[in-house]
């Protein structure tokens, strides 16, 4: 699989892989299975989701938003808005077809695309106002 050392020198050129993300991708890893968890719980069980769970995924979405590299910013952006705009409308339209058919897969989805929202919109604040702090800065 790896190539043979023989000196020092190859050593230096063997890749290498990045951790820079490490914490952000774990936060993010442990986000969206927390969401999703517990918009299928909450849409079976009826009750309310807990505060104390909203107040964690904020709190990982910030530690996303806090975490993402410089060189990923503009990706992130493009995804995280989208993601937000769409939830955002599937909730939307997804509550009306659902009371309009009596359908119940809608308050599953509605409950997921939920707390994804509660996750992906504090990070999604974080990176915009870390680039606009490094706009200013110029």
């Amino acid at each position: 699989m790896y190539p043979k050392i023989h000196n020092k020198k190859e050593v230096s050129k063997m890749p290498i892989k990045s951790r820079e993300n490490l914490i952000g991708a774990w936060a993010f890893l442990a986000g969206v299975v927390l969401a999703v968890s517990v918009g299928i719980i909450t849409s079976f069980s009826r009750i309310n989701t807990s505060p104390i769970i909203l107040g964690v995924l904020a709190l990982l979405g910030i530690i996303v938003g806090y975490f993402v590299a410089e060189k990923d910013i503009q990706t992130f952006l493009y995804a995280s808005v989208s993601l937000v705009i769409v939830s955002f409308a599937g909730i939307q339209g997804l509550v009306l077809d659902a009371a309009i058919r009596g359908i119940e897969i809608g308050s599953i989805i509605s409950s997921v695309l939920g707390a994804l929202l509660v996750l992906f919109v504090p990070a999604t604040i974080i990176v915009a106002l870390k680039v606009v702090f490094s706009i200013a800065q110029r």
